[in-house]
């Protein structure tokens, strides 16, 4: 029998989408974008959220100033390298939340110190120095020593004391490059707890990486062996495999609270609206059989399956789809569907959107329907992104498309956009519609990124369905993904390469065309 939850050891989540899981590469959001999901984070219970990076760049301090001055619930964090300027400006950027806190960082196997030049001596002073200093800003500090699953153990043992000794709070433990494994994962935060003096009095966190897929399960071993901190992200996004997926150690801890008897403070009911934000405004899909989430996480087809379902829903689902807030009927929505109708269907699917966002929708809405007999969840869903993918101030802007397409070529497309504030047109030719079209936007916004990625996948069935189309572009050792929907998959692919630009052209504007200051 479990335990109740209100006597079970309570598990933080520490939400870090916003800092590490947005140096995956492409995933650059805009300031609104970030305040959107700050907001959701914590109205869903995140207990800290790690906002940014304050002196990566000055977008990023803004964004951290006011996540910090608007959260109500969450502890608000922001991530400083082990020197003196960069805790002061991450204390500045933080000062006004309600419940601040200072992570400070530092690399410490023998492959770190050796970038440092620091030897064992001089990084521990470094650790007490700027732990200290951390301190004397904010009550509240949280201390990692990078690369920690490959630092010596005797050593870690030392650092980790010395940061406690120093005024640490909280001792986070990263797998910073997915290389442990869950026993071990738990050995060690067993081991620092037996041995390093004052392990007592502070909390440990996990920080898990998923290159070799196991970021969940070494991030659940180690609070089995007495972790209360876990880091995650929304979707597992996160740099090269992603970082511990939020909505998986969420619902694993509460489907087997039978054998792993801690609680969280998160609203699993929000998951699902918090991961369809996060892939849009990232423009990293979802996998279609990503764990808790993806779209065919509740889907059945085999027969046997489907038969044990209509019997019995437990017989092959250990979730429900409304724990995570997916709706448990999806009605469909047509072209006499009202303002009215469309806000109540968007609130059962977890959006409550402003009258703007709602108008805005509600065109995209009446349009579709006008080409779509029948509207379904999973088309509301995509309008919703695509809305927050495309914002009327954006550089770049489709006007018209048109294409002369089949056996005969070359293909053609008569293109028009805006560019700024000129309204531009051309036509071009190429090898197939889309290349056709592609080739027209380089025409009229000339640049020399590079085409990685070009994905196609039909939202609902049918030969009427919208298409979703991913498109992922490099720039200078940087990428760049845009993603957008239409039942014209043309038209599709050509919003998501025009989104993709600008999130490229947003990104110089902001001056961060150098390589992001990472950790963890």
């Amino acid at each position: 029998m479990s335990t109740p939850s209100q006597e079970q050891d309570r598990v933080l989540i520490f939400d870090t989408t916003l800092r590490d899981g947005e140096q995956s590469p492409g995933a650059t959001m805009t300031h609104a974008e970030k305040m959107e999901i700050a907001q959701l984070l914590d109205e869903m219970g995140v207990d800290i959220i790690e906002a940014g990076f304050p002196i990566a760049s000055e977008g990023d301090f803004e964004a951290v100033r006011e996540i910090a001055r608007l959260a109500r619930r969450a502890s608000i964090c922001g991530l400083a390298r082990a020197h003196f300027a960069d805790i002061d400006r991450c204390w500045e950027a933080i000062r006004e939340a309600k419940r601040p806190r200072i992570h400070t960082f530092i690399g410490t196997s023998p492959l770190h110190r050796d970038i440092t030049k620091l030897d064992q001596d001089g990084m521990v002073q470094r650790i007490h120095d700027t732990v200290t200093h951390a301190r004397n800003l904010c009550e509240d500090v949280q201390w990692s020593p990078m690369d920690a699953t490959r630092t010596e153990r005797d050593y870690l043992c030392r650092v980790v004391e010395t940061a406690i000794k120093a005024g640490a709070t909280t001792i986070n433990i990263p797998d910073t490059v997915g290389y442990t494994y869950p026993r071990e994962s738990a050995e060690i935060i067993a081991m620092l707890r037996e041995r390093v003096p004052g392990a007592d009095g502070v909390i440990f966190a996990t920080h898990c990486h998923n290159d070799l897929g196991m970021a969940t399960a070494n991030a659940l071993a180690a609070v089995e062996a007495g972790a209360r901190q876990i880091e995650c992200t929304v979707n597992g996004l996160g740099e090269r495999a992603g970082n511990t997926a939020l909505e998986e150690v969420v619902m694993a801890l509460k489907v087997r609270n039978d054998i792993l008897p801690y609680a969280t403070s998160i609203d699993t009911r929000k998951i699902m609206n918090i991961s369809r934000l996060v892939s849009a405004v990232s423009g990293f899909p979802v996998q279609f059989n990503k764990a808790v989430v993806g779209k065919n996480a509740f889907a059945h087809e085999s027969g046997i399956h489907q038969d044990g379902m209509l019997k019995n829903a437990e017989t092959f689902e250990i979730m429900r789809p409304e724990d995570i807030g997916l709706s448990a009927t999806n009605l469909v929505m047509g072209k006499h569907s009202g303002r009215a109708a469309l806000r109540a269907k968007l609130s059962q699917l977890g959006y409550e959107l402003a009258d703007n966002q709602l108008k805005d929708v509600f065109v995209r809405f009446k349009a579709l329907a006008d080409r779509k007999k029948e509207i379904y969840d999973e088309d509301l869903i995509a309008l919703i992104q695509d809305s927050a993918a495309s914002g009327a101030d954006d550089h770049l802007q489709l006007r018209r498309l048109r294409v002369i397409c089949g056996t005969d070529g070359p293909q053609e497309a008569e293109l028009t956009m805006t560019i700024g504030a000129e309204e531009k047109f051309v036509d071009a030719t190429g090898d197939g519609p889309v290349d056709a079209t592609f080739n027209a936007i380089r025409m009229l916004f000339p640049h020399d990124a590079n085409l990685e990625l070009y994905q196609v996948h039909a939202v609902t069935e049918g030969t009427d369905a919208q298409a979703t189309v991913s498109v992922r572009l490099e720039h200078e050792g940087r990428v760049f993904t845009g993603q957008s929907s239409d039942t014209d998959t043309v038209v599709a692919s050509a919003k998501a390469y025009i989104n993709a630009l600008n999130r490229l052209v947003l990104a110089q504007a902001r001056g961060n065309a150098s390589a992001m200051i990472h950790a963890g």
